[in-house]
């Protein structure tokens, strides 16, 4: 496959893309988990999703 003059532009663009698209899922994956880890400790404290004091 060529690329032309203009590859390495092209591939730098692909890899920060892919970079940035990666850490976004990782986030969202940290954040889901602690999403549920404070949804599961206001359940142990008698609390409903929702619910205000």
């Amino acid at each position: 496959m060529d690329l032309g003059q203009h590859g390495s532009f092209i591939i730098g663009a692909y890899a920060f893309t892919a970079l940035v698209i990666g850490g976004l899922i990782f986030h969202a994956i940290l954040d889901n988990r602690s999403q549920r880890r404070s949804l599961a400790a206001m359940q142990d404290e008698g609390g409903t999703p929702g619910e205000r004091s």
